[in-house]
C-alpha cells in the first residue's frame, strides 16, 4: 500500500519560500541551515509539501505495509524554531547534543531558536552521521 502523503518532494522554489519566512532569526537561520545541509549531503535542496526543504530521499516500508518516500535530511523555519529533521533519530548522539547548545528534541526533530546560541560544528556533526545513517540503510 502506498502513501497518500501530502508533504511530497515538488519543484517549489526553496529561495523563494525562504525568502518568505517573516520571522528575521528564522529566515537568517534558514539560509546558515540551507547551506550546511547542502554541504553536508552534495543534495540540491528541494521543497517537500509547502514548509520543509529536504536533502536526499529514502523508501520506507512499515510492518503494516505502508510505504513511502520521504527526505533523508531536512528543516524548516517554523514559527517557533527552526526544525531540523534527523530521521535516524537520536539514540547513541547524546554526547553531541551535549555539546549542542540550547535546543528541545522530538521523535526526529531538533529544535533550535537561534543559531547563534549553538555550536554549529556540533550542528554539521549531527546532520552528516544522521544523513549517513539514512541513505545507508536504503537499498
Amino acid at each position: 500500500m502506498a502513501s497518500s502523503a501530502v508533504t511530497v518532494e515538488n519543484d517549489g522554489s526553496v529561495t523563494e519560500f525562504l525568502d518568505g519566512v517573516t520571522h528575521p532569526v528564522r529566515r537568517r537561520d534558514a539560509f546558515t541551515v540551507l547551506a550546511l545541509m547542502e554541504r553536508v549531503t552534495g543534495e540540491p535542496a528541494r521543497m517537500w509539501g509547502t514548509s520543509i526543504v529536504g536533502f536526499g530521499s529514502y523508501h520506507f516500508v512499515y510492518a503494516t505495509g505502508r510505504e513511502g518516500d520521504w527526505l533523508a535530511l531536512g528543516f524548516s523555519p517554523r514559527k517557533a524554531a527552526t526544525t531540523v529533521y534527523l530521521m535516524d533519530g537520536f539514540e547513541d548522539r547524546g554526547d553531541m547534543l551535549a555539546r549542542l547548545g540550547p535546543h528541545t528534541l522530538g521523535s526526529s526533530c531538533l529544535y533550535l531558536k537561534d543559531l547563534t546560541t549553538i555550536d554549529l560544528d556540533v550542528l554539521e556533526e549531527l546532520a552528516r552521521t544522521s544523513y549517513a545513517a539514512v541513505v545507508g540503510r536504503e537499498g
